[in-house]
């Protein structure tokens, strides 16, 4: 391998990092452009290292040049974890994750030489990333685990009607605990309940209201 093929390869790695941690960067993830630039650039000189090392001192014969790139696989799995958040209940940087490994998978192909395939895998990933994007978010809508606690006078069915003014609404209903207090006269039921991060809460608690006998109604975080 000659210094220009190498430099062609690594040139063309700056290019592929860039295009993925560019769409990456838009969304304010953890891991932008200079990370994905880097990770690619990286995984493709340690393949380039791999072919050239062998080619230098053993003529081709004895090494290996997946050897070293192999450990790119691996440890890229380090970087790919510090980009996931917990926040509650909701886990972030999963994409982002998995575009870590993805583009370090593009910078050893290019490497490698094999530039059509990783130009290829480059753009089904930015199709993924762009395009797949809005329609997960309209068939497939985030929710969030969330108690709905509301706080009742007699109307000894309400819960059973509650839940199912939740669930004719489209709000998935976990689990139900209910709570006397026989001196205040007073009721409230507690739901675990999945509420798309679309929902329209005002519109929710008119629901729930309209059941009668209402008195308070809160939704907060599960913890």
């Amino acid at each position: 391998m000659s210094e220009l093929d190498a430099a062609l390869r690594l040139l063309l790695s700056l290019a592929a990092g860039a295009l993925v941690g560019l769409e990456r960067a838009r969304r304010h993830q953890t891991a932008g452009l200079r990370t994905h630039i880097l990770i690619c650039l990286g995984a493709t000189l340690l393949m380039v290292l791999s072919i050239w090392l062998p080619e230098q001192y053993a003529g081709n014969r004895l090494g290996d040049p997946g050897r070293i790139a192999a450990q790119v696989v691996s440890g890229i799995g380090f970087l790919g974890a510090g980009s996931i958040i917990r926040l509650g209940n909701t886990i972030k940087g999963l994409t982002t994750a998995a575009s870590l490994w993805f583009i370090a998978a593009v910078g050893l192909a290019i490497g490698a030489g094999m530039y059509i395939p990783a130009g290829i895998a480059l753009v089904f990933s930015l199709f993924a990333l762009i395009a797949l994007e809005p329609l997960e978010r309209r068939l497939f809508p985030a929710e969030r685990l969330k108690r709905l606690v509301i706080a009742y006078s007699g109307n000894s069915d309400f819960p059973s009607k509650a839940r199912k003014a939740l669930e004719d609404f489209g709000i998935p209903v976990q689990s139900v605990d209910v709570e006397k207090d026989i001196k205040k006269g007073q009721s409230s039921v507690r739901f675990l309940v999945s509420v798309p991060v679309d929902a329209d809460t005002g519109e929710l608690y008119k629901r729930v209201k309209e059941i009668g006998g209402v008195e308070r109604v809160e939704l907060k975080e599960k913890f």
